[in-house]
């Protein structure tokens, strides 16, 4: 039987899209909306992981480690107070329905 990931989350996040809204006036606007609370682990990006990261202009500064089957796209935010990691890419590993990885830049929101 193969054990899942679910003990290593220590930790959540909520995730965060941008979703298209109509302004009244016949047009759209985007606003970030959650689209719910996930358990996660956060780590950081090895040494050789920024070094890849810093090769494709995405500067690495977390690894977001989520449960399978998470709907966690590129461009959604991770958010946890004081802290919000936009997704840079999703990965599965090797064996399917382990785990999910988003590779993710840290954002400062406005105002801090």
């Amino acid at each position: 039987m193969r054990r899942g990931t679910g003990h290593l989350m220590n930790t959540s996040v909520t995730v965060w899209r941008v979703v298209l809204a109509d302004d009244g006036g016949g047009g759209q606007t985007e606003a970030w909306a959650p689209q719910g609370e996930q358990p996660a682990r956060l780590s950081q990006p090895t040494a050789r992981q920024r070094e890849v990261g810093d090769q494709e202009n995405a500067h690495l500064t977390h690894v977001v480690y989520l449960r399978p089957g998470v709907d966690v796209r590129r461009g959604d935010q991770l958010r946890q107070p004081g802290l919000r990691l936009e997704v840079v890419a999703v990965f599965e590993p090797s064996v399917r329905g382990t785990y999910l990885r988003a590779d993710c830049t840290s954002r400062q929101a406005e105002g801090e």
